[in-house]
């Protein structure tokens, strides 16, 4: 059995704060109709082609690339825990396969902090994901979710 400490060298993290309430942050993540605002890239449209939003649900995105390709996510829910936790596999191509995402929504006051993690299944895996440019690009994708769930809430 793997240890934490070997565990912990294949996880990427990120952790931020929304000033809003949890169960706000928790309709923008888990519902298709306010994912499709928030979850491409600026100036770039995305399409829910499915959101079965339960354990062994499947979810799959889609996003037009200017070159014609495609960048599909996608994968399938083993834990929700409304409105605390999701847990869900995931293959972001052609950039990213086989990794576990875990999402926490804390509740602290009318803000909720939030955490994404990402379990990789190596170290060399992860460490490749981390130079492809995890932090920035989750980090943009977390900040075009803060800026729409803080205009629902104005």
């Amino acid at each position: 059995m793997e240890s934490l400490n070997e565990i912990s060298k294949r996880v990427l993290t990120l952790k931020k704060t929304f000033n809003v309430p949890r169960q706000t942050v928790w309709e923008a993540w888990t519902s298709a109709e306010h994912i499709v605002q928030w979850w491409a890239l600026a100036g770039m449209h995305v399409t829910v082609v499915c959101h079965e939003f339960k354990v062994g649900g499947k979810w799959k995105y889609v996003m037009p690339m200017p070159d014609g390709s495609e960048f599909i996510s996608e994968g399938i829910y083993s834990e929700i825990v409304p409105p605390e936790k999701i847990v869900t596999s995931a293959d972001f191509r052609p950039m990213t396969a086989g990794v576990t995402i875990y999402v926490l929504f804390e509740e602290r006051g009318d803000k909720t902090d939030f955490t994404f993690s990402v379990i990789h299944p190596t170290e060399e895996y992860c460490r490749q994901q981390e130079e492809m440019g995890f932090y920035n690009g989750w980090g943009a994708a977390f900040d075009r979710l803060g800026n729409y769930i803080t205009g629902l809430v104005r």
